[in-house]
């Protein structure tokens, strides 16, 4: 019978080693990097673009809730083509596990569409 304290030292070990040589990594890296703040590093860059306005501006809910719509459904896709790829070893089973799965992200796209959550304006 395998000993699982001895697991959760192996992790315990691994944690504490790898803590270690960030650690060690990070304070190399602080002690050789050269420093030379001038006013043109420290200034604000944006993707080469002059920043305009402040940083701190309020953008509408609406953009987070499409943003948060397309990762839903975006992951539904990569939980949707191992079964596409594996559809005949599943037999009925798997149809219908797959068509329950599709009408619960189709009602929650209807109700999306409702709720207008999905109307850019």
């Amino acid at each position: 019978m395998p000993d699982y304290n001895l697991s959760y030292f192996y992790v315990f070990v691994f944690f504490v080693v790898g803590a270690f040589f960030v650690t060690l990594l990070l304070g190399i890296s602080h002690l050789v990097a050269p420093r030379k703040p001038t006013l043109e590093k420290l200034r604000t860059y944006e993707s080469g673009e002059e920043p305009v306005g402040q940083a701190w501006g309020r953008y509408p809910i609406h953009f987070y809730v499409f943003a948060l719509l397309f990762v839903v459904f975006d992951v539904d896709f990569i939980f949707l083509v191992p079964w596409a790829a594996h559809f005949r070893d599943f037999g009925w089973t798997g149809i219908v596990e797959v068509t329950l799965f599709i009408g619960i992200l189709v009602s929650g796209l209807i109700y999306a569409w409702k709720k207008e959550a999905l109307r850019w304006y």
